[in-house]
């Protein structure tokens, strides 16, 4: 889905247009006379630092895991703190029928109706959410090497942001709520299987994180990344199909409010803001490097070309 093209950047080897170049950043940090060798040191490891190249698989790996395994930690180590978890669903209930968009129960009654959209939905959210998520990111690492650190980044943001949430905001999703309509919890309805969220594996999950919608924020992270960097149109066209499909089976299956998925595009979003400043531009964007080679290109050809 894309192609690769390699340069050098300090001895490392980077692909395609990184959002920071080495020579931007020096120029950011001009060298001033009397500087202490720590000063100096500091600054060219903070240089190297925003300045993405190929990264290591191994170590990638590992960074991955690790962050997984740190994310379901704090995950569900937050406490249910249930009487919260249900006031807070009920005050988003009303809040969505003050502003006429509680539909959610109307989506998961209609949609239940029709056994093999429904079943195919609840395998689709327990399943897809993390095969997706995992496909796009060796297809960065393996495709756009030079844009790998970017963008991971702001997917681990994402998510260090909606821990936050998770702690601070529980909430009990729709298929829990123990006042207002009766929402059909279609894991258990159907008796399928693979989902934490509900039926024999719900005990293994914070039951109450249901805002930030990490479906969501995942899902959007993916669609964004394939429709940015991939060459293919129908690719692109299923990439920002993917997140809306996602939007739509969270509600089905009565796991999210339509607001929850709001949480997680807040979320995304500040991902998105602290790569940019951080490396000086956002992970698809050209670099400046590249747009400074294009200008001189310009003007260095004759003219009445």
């Amino acid at each position: 889905m894309g192609e690769t093209t390699v340069t050098a950047a300090e001895g490392r080897t980077a692909a395609d247009p990184s959002p920071v170049k080495e020579g931007d950043a020096e120029q950011r940090v001009p060298d001033v006379g009397g500087d202490t060798e720590r000063q100096r040191t500091a600054r060219s490891v903070l240089r190297r630092l925003r300045t993405p190249g190929r990264p290591r698989i191994w170590w990638e790996l590992a960074l991955i895991a690790v962050s997984y395994w740190l994310y379901s930690l704090v995950r569900n180590a937050v406490p249910e703190q249930k009487s919260a978890a249900m006031r807070n669903a009920d005050w988003i209930w009303q809040a969505e029928h003050s502003i006429g968009l509680a539909f959610e129960h109307s989506v998961n009654r209609a949609i239940d109706s029709v056994t093999w959209l429904i079943v195919g939905m609840n395998y689709y959210y327990a399943t897809l959410h993390f095969i997706i998520t995992i496909v796009v990111l060796v297809w960065i690492y393996r495709r756009h090497p030079g844009r790998y650190a970017a963008t991971r980044t702001v997917l681990f943001v994402t998510t260090g942001i909606a821990l936050v949430g998770f702690y601070f905001f529980p909430l009990a999703p729709p298929r829990l709520m123990e006042s207002g309509p009766d929402f059909i919890d279609t894991v258990v309805a159907h008796q399928t299987w693979g989902s934490m969220a509900s039926g024999d594996l719900k005990d293994m999950t914070n039951q109450y994180a249901a805002m930030p919608s990490m479906h969501i924020g995942w899902s959007l992270w993916c669609g964004l990344t394939i429709f940015a960097l991939a060459k293919l149109p129908w690719v692109r066209i299923l990439g920002l199909l993917y997140p809306v499909a996602t939007l739509i089976v969270i509600i089905a299956t009565a796991n999210h409010f339509w607001l929850d998925a709001v949480g997680g595009v807040l979320c995304l979003a500040v991902g998105f803001g602290v790569v940019r400043l951080w490396y000086g531009s956002l992970p698809y964007g050209p670099s400046r490097a590249g747009a400074t080679s294009r200008s001189s290109e310009a003007v260095s050809r004759p003219s009445g070309d």
